[in-house]
C-alpha cells in the first residue's frame, strides 16, 4: 500500500460502452478513478446507476477493483447509462443515449459524499452536466475542498455554453484537446487565434492555474498562469487496438503527477507513455492489475 493515499473526488457518468461486438464498462470518471486507484490513490466516485443488470455489473466491477462505492447512488426509475460506440474511417463515433441514471445524480447525497471525504483534488467533466446532475455538481463543489480539475469532453448535441462558462469559473486546472480548445474559444467568443494565445486568454479570464492540451499523436503541452509553456512530443505507438480512453488515461497520470509533486515535463512524459499503452488494449480499462505493474515499478507510486 502507499504510505499516503491521495483522496480524489470524481464526479460524473459511469456507464456501459456498447461496441458492435462487446460491452465494456466506461465513462471518463470511471476510467480516471480506476487508473488512480491502481496507482495507489483513493478515488471516491460520485455518480448514479440504475437498479438493473448493468448497474449490478458496474458495482461488482468497482468492488472487485477496490474502488469505493459509497458515493454511487442507485436509481429505481432511470437506467444505467449506455453509449453506443461504432467505428468509422475517422475513428470511433459515440451515440450517447439521453435521460440515463447519471443525468439524475442527487444534489444532497452528492454534498454528503463530499463532506464525508477530504479530497486533495476534485475531478469533473461536461457530459454529466447535460441535465439535472449539474445541480448536484454545484452542491458537491460547495462542500468539497481540494484542487479542481475540469476535463473538457464536448459531445454533441450535449454542449452548453453557459455550463462550459460555469465550469471554467469553478476550475483550477483545465484539460482539453487541441480541437476542443479551438471550439471553446469560439463558444466563448474569444478573439485569439493561436492555441497558445487561446489558452492564455482562458487562464486570465477564469484565473486558472494552468491548461493542459493534448494533441493526439502530436503530443501535449501545458501552459501555466505565469505563461510558462511546457511541450512534450508523443512517442510512436505500435499495435494500436483503439484509442478509447486514451485521454482519460492521460488525465489520470497528469493528476497523479500533481498529487505526487512531479515536475511537469516528467508528468507529461509519463502520461504519454501510459496513454500509449492504453491504446494497445481493447477499451479504456485493462482487465488485470498486472497491466499497471511496470508503471508502478518505474514511478515508485506504491511503497
Amino acid at each position: 500500500m502507499a504510505d499516503i493515499r491521495h483522496v480524489v473526488l470524481v464526479f460524473g457518468e459511469i456507464l456501459i460502452d456498447r461496441f458492435p461486438d462487446r460491452e465494456v464498462l466506461g465513462g471518463a470518471p470511471l476510467n480516471v478513478a480506476r487508473h488512480l486507484g491502481a496507482f495507489g490513490c483513493a478515488p471516491v466516485l460520485v455518480s448514479r446507476i440504475g437498479q438493473d443488470a448493468a448497474g449490478a455489473r458496474l458495482l461488482q466491477t468497482l468492488e472487485s477493483s477496490g474502488l469505493s462505492t459509497h458515493g454511487v447512488q442507485l436509481d429505481s426509475i432511470y437506467p444505467t447509462g449506455v453509449v453506443e460506440v461504432s467505428f468509422t474511417s475517422e475513428g470511433h463515433r459515440f451515440e450517447i443515449v439521453p435521460d440515463q441514471a447519471y443525468d439524475h445524480i442527487h444534489p444532497r447525497l452528492s454534498r454528503m459524499t463530499a463532506l464525508a471525504t477530504t479530497p486533495e483534488l476534485v475531478y469533473f467533466g461536461t457530459l454529466a452536466q447535460r441535465a439535472g446532475s449539474h445541480r448536484a455538481l454545484r452542491h458537491m463543489l460547495r462542500a468539497a475542498a481540494g484542487l479542481r480539475f475540469f476535463d473538457v469532453n464536448l459531445r454533441d448535441p450535449w454542449v452548453y455554453t453557459e455550463r462550459l462558462h460555469w465550469s471554467l469559473q469553478h476550475a483550477d486546472i483545465v484539460k482539453t484537446n487541441d480541437s476542443e480548445l479551438d471550439r471553446i474559444t469560439q463558444l466563448l467568443e474569444l478573439e485569439e487565434t493561436s492555441p497558445e494565445a487561446q489558452a492564455e486568454a482562458l487562464i486570465q479570464r477564469y484565473q486558472l492555474r494552468g491548461i493542459l492540451v493534448t494533441c493526439g499523436a502530436a503530443g501535449a503541452w501545458w501552459l501555466d498562469d505565469a505563461a510558462q509553456q511546457t511541450a512534450m512530443a508523443s512517442h510512436p505507438v505500435s499495435d494500436i487496438r483503439d484509442t478509447v480512453g486514451a485521454g482519460d488515461a492521460f488525465s489520470a497520470v497528469f493528476m497523479l503527477g500533481l498529487l505526487n509533486g512531479w515536475a511537469i515535463p516528467l508528468t507529461l512524459e509519463r502520461a504519454h507513455g501510459f496513454a500509449g499503452a492504453i491504446c494497445g488494449i481493447q477499451g479504456a480499462i485493462p482487465e488485470h492489475n498486472d497491466f499497471y505493474r511496470p508503471f508502478i515499478d518505474e514511478w515508485h507510486v506504491l511503497r
